[in-house]
């Protein structure tokens, strides 16, 4: 049973975007929230997918509950794999607009601000320990351009700034399309919801117990 001084984890996830009527990325925090996992309670918010909106109501989040972990989930339509993201770059270069009708190009995130940060989550052993449970999963070396590294970069500047619990760890991680959204565009891949909050369940239990990521090959050639 948790109080007010349990440790909080943040779990955030994006609104539907354009004309889709769900965002599995948002289910699966939404899932989560009020959860206890490995000692910690879960706190699920739902993004705009606005630049820069997303980062306010990133930043009054970390303000308000210190987090000691936050795993920020975004949809990737075409990956048939949960795969957290290796690293965040300091670049908006948005290909459409986002709901706001902003479409930033060549931008930076967070001026002055490091070119990019790498994920302070255990990715590969995320990995290891998601595939020994048959969840499909493969660490990603690109976030895009679009909001959803947007949050991922302000989030890990943030977290180096000390804006969470002390020694706060965080990163970002896309998720498949749901079966419901993959019915519609035949050929999409997709991961049920259950999986999928399953694999966030175990990233958390990873994130909170494994102090030295695993050294095994996730390289990529292209």
């Amino acid at each position: 049973m948790t109080d007010s001084t349990s440790p909080r984890i943040l779990v955030t996830g994006f609104e539907p975007f354009e004309q889709d009527p769900v965002n599995p990325s948002w289910e699966v925090a939404r899932a989560l929230h009020g959860e206890t996992v490995a000692g910690a309670i879960v706190h699920g918010l739902q993004l705009r997918c606005v630049f820069g909106e997303s980062l306010r109501q990133l930043q009054e989040a970390l303000a308000q509950l210190q987090p000691v972990l936050v795993i920020s989930l975004g949809l990737a339509g075409g990956r048939s794999e949960f795969t957290p993201e290796r690293v965040a770059i300091n670049i908006d270069d948005a290909r459409i607009p986002d709901h706001a009708a902003r479409q930033p190009v060549d931008q930076v995130v967070i001026p002055g601000a490091p070119a990019a940060y790498f994920s302070t989550l255990p990715i590969k052993a995320v990995v290891h320990n998601l595939r020994a449970r048959g969840i499909p999963s493969s660490v990603s070396n690109t976030a895009g351009t679009f909001v959803c590294n947007h949050v991922f970069f302000a989030l890990m500047h943030w977290l180096a700034q000390g804006k969470a619990a002390p020694g706060a760890r965080g990163g970002f991680i896309h998720v498949p399309a749901l079966p419901e959204q993959a019915a519609r565009k035949p050929g999409m891949p997709s991961m049920c919801l259950a999986d999928q909050v399953a694999a966030v369940r175990e990233t958390i239990r990873t994130a909170l117990t494994v102090t030295q990521d695993l050294k095994e090959n996730a390289g990529q050639l292209h």
